[in-house]
């Protein structure tokens, strides 16, 4: 097969199609997690258990979720990919195909929480990376409209899964949504290999031990890596209380006298400005007229500012103001974090980086829902809990200025640090091909333009129909390792 060096992302081309497959994704995965409390006055009826213990099936997927992302990133870069999500949106469906057979609680813990839940961490973590992979000038764009099917399909699934669970019953509803899950391992077959310049500097070389090797994959060592372990810490305070609106805000505004409707309708209104500020900071973010770290330390820095408000909007039009303005300010800052990631780590370490990402921060997001119950059991309301969840946000605002350069305006590194980082990436290149027989490309003319090889990589055959093409190429000794960097073909 086609075996291409990119010399820079294409920032277009079939990476709109690895857009679409994350749209989806995003769509089936945090949809059906979002909207799984559907299921869970039925479940508690038929199984005689106490809410609090019904509870732990969509807590438990969520933390399956985000503390194997680490495992997927080591199967990306190994396998690649495709297969990887693939594998992941299979696994999804059979949990929820085993659930719907499910006898007692602990069958859904299992085929749920566990099965399920591992599924969708293969899905989620290398789809991300693969959109990031695919964009550089229009990354936040791209992550923007990816991350649109979240909020699309929280709209959509609700009512849906209400209809299923009425003309079904949940073992039927659960089937069916398992037939939906299936639609991941389309997305997994749209994402094709592509193979960077940084790839190569990234990978591991020869005379690797095998637990070398297996750190390798895990990309253990950035965790000796300072500006993402400051960025890691940036993130778990910001996660700490970004998610606290979405436990505890319906519940404060019946304690503040209004209706179920219009407790409730708050979050869709917030859900709404969500969307719409997904897609105009992936706009704004890509016209680069503000660096990236200050712009997501702005956007931060005023969901703080907005969960701290939200116990003073005493009437409802102030509640609700305070609402939209959460939604819109929270939604702005995700498609930032995920864009921000690559220009810390460089795009050849994303896979790790992402998966190693989703792991550490999780702890914010765990966290955060019982330290604000425990603040409203405390003092009565809701006030401590809001105005805390805040403050978290902003101390997240504030390390970012810890990252390196962070006080720098420019939107360019100087010149000669520039060019020091040139110098090294380049010995980096030739340490890893010195020997292999493959000769580098040369810098494209043009952004996203392709350039061939001269000698021959080993045949693959993992991606028949990446680019149509059917070339292959052999090195005189193959150094380059087994993962997703030397199985490649470009858009």
């Amino acid at each position: 097969m086609a075996v291409r060096i990119a010399g820079e992302a294409p920032d277009g081309g079939w990476g709109w199609m690895i857009v679409l497959a994350a749209f989806i994704q995003s769509a089936l995965v945090f949809g059906v997690i979002r909207s799984f409390g559907v299921f869970f006055v039925a479940f508690v009826d038929y199984f005689s258990e106490a809410s609090s213990t019904v509870s732990w099936i969509t807590s438990m997927a969520v933390a399956v979720q985000q503390f194997s992302s680490p495992i997927a990133s080591a199967l990306s870069n190994y396998f690649g990919a495709r297969a990887v999500v693939m594998l992941g949106g299979f696994i999804a469906s059979v949990g929820l195909v085993f659930a719907c057979l499910a006898s007692t609680l602990a069958h859904l813990y299992l085929s749920i929480g566990l099965l399920s839940g591992f599924g969708w961490a293969l899905v989620f973590t290398p789809t991300v990376a693969a959109v990031s992979r695919y964009f550089t000038k229009r990354r936040t764009l791209a992550m923007g409209l990816a991350f649109t099917g979240v909020g699309i399909s929280s709209f959509a699934f609700c009512p849906l899964f209400q209809y299923l669970l009425d003309e079904y019953t949940w073992r039927g509803a659960l089937l069916i949504i398992a037939g939906m899950m299936l639609n991941l391992m389309v997305c997994g077959a749209l994402i094709r290999p592509l193979t960077l310049r940084e790839d190569l500097a990234a990978s591991p070389g020869e005379g690797h031990s095998r637990c070398g090797a297996f750190l390798d994959l895990l990309d253990l060592p950035l965790l000796q890596h300072r500006p993402f372990l400051t960025f890691v810490l940036a993130i778990t305070l910001i996660n700490t209380g970004y998610f606290v609106p979405y436990v505890h805000l319906v519940a404060h505004a019946r304690s503040a006298g209004f209706d179920e409707y219009q407790a409730a309708f708050l979050m869709s209104a917030a859900a709404v400005t969500d969307l719409v500020a997904r897609l105009l900071s992936g706009w704004f973010a890509d016209l680069r007229r503000v660096r990236l770290v200050h712009l997501l330390a702005f956007w931060t820095s005023l969901t703080g500012l907005s969960l701290v408000a939200i116990p003073f909007g005493h009437t409802y039009p102030a509640l609700m103001s305070v609402a939209i303005a959460y939604g819109f300010f929270s939604g702005a800052l995700t498609p930032v974090v995920f864009s921000l990631l690559p220009e810390i780590v460089g795009i050849g370490r994303i896979y790790g980086a992402l998966g190693l990402l989703q792991m550490l921060e999780s702890v914010g997001g765990l966290l955060g829902a019982p330290m604000s119950g425990w603040l409203h059991d405390a003092t009565g309301n809701y006030t401590a809990s809001f105005v805390v969840a805040g403050v978290f946000l902003l101390l997240g605002s504030l390390v970012l200025f810890a990252l390196p350069n962070a006080w720098s305006c420019s939107l360019h590194l100087p010149a000669s640090q520039s060019r020091t980082q040139e110098a090294a990436e380049e010995r980096k290149l030739m340490a890893v091909t010195k020997g292999s027989g493959l000769e580098l490309p040369s810098p494209p003319t043009e952004p996203g333009a392709l350039s061939q090889p001269t000698q021959r990589l080993p045949e693959r055959r993992d991606d028949p129909d990446a680019d149509g093409g059917s070339i292959r190429v052999m090195p005189k000794s193959s150094s380059l390792p087994n993962s997703n960097h030397a199985a490649v073909a470009a858009d």
